[in-house]
């Protein structure tokens, strides 16, 4: 059985925090999916495009990853791609109190579905996309919380 795995959430935009979760999980999974969810309660600053087009050349030459669109249940997207895992970033405890609720209901809705939780680097902890969203609006400098793809864009 390949090990298939839907890392959700609304990448807006993709921060040095994504990517280090990206990347300390690759090694554990045959595939990876990044899940660019449709929350109807966010306005999103950057267009699905844009974002997909950040991951893909992100992990351009990485056949390991690919991006999608989703709406609706997590676990439902999980059904249409195959995953049989979903990865959760935790930055602090409160993180994990939310998301282990998350992961309680969507194994009440799909028990074959496991949710797996990585921690971040410490130097990671504070790289939020809220965060990096409200320093942009500002005019302040995000660079060293972004991806070089993403700094490219934004300036």
């Amino acid at each position: 059985m390949n090990r298939i795995c839907l890392f959700p959430g609304t990448f807006d935009p993709v921060t040095l925090g994504h990517t280090d979760i990206i990347n300390r999980a690759l090694p554990l999974f045959d595939k990876l999916y990044i899940g660019i969810g449709r929350n109807t309660n966010k306005q999103p600053m950057f267009s699905e495009q844009q974002r997909l087009n950040w991951i893909n050349e992100i992990y351009q030459g990485n056949d390991k990853v690919e991006a999608v669109v989703y709406d609706g249940l997590t676990v439902d997207c999980c059904k249409k791609i195959g995953a049989n895992y979903i990865l959760r970033g935790i930055r602090y405890v409160n993180d994990f109190e939310y998301e282990k609720g998350i992961a309680d209901m969507n194994r009440s809705i799909a028990q074959n579905i496991e949710t797996l939780f990585l921690t971040c680097l410490p130097q990671y902890t504070s790289v939020a996309s809220t965060l990096v969203r409200d320093v942009l609006k500002y005019g302040g400098d995000v660079s060293q919380f972004l991806p070089e793809a993403v700094v490219r864009t934004i300036k």
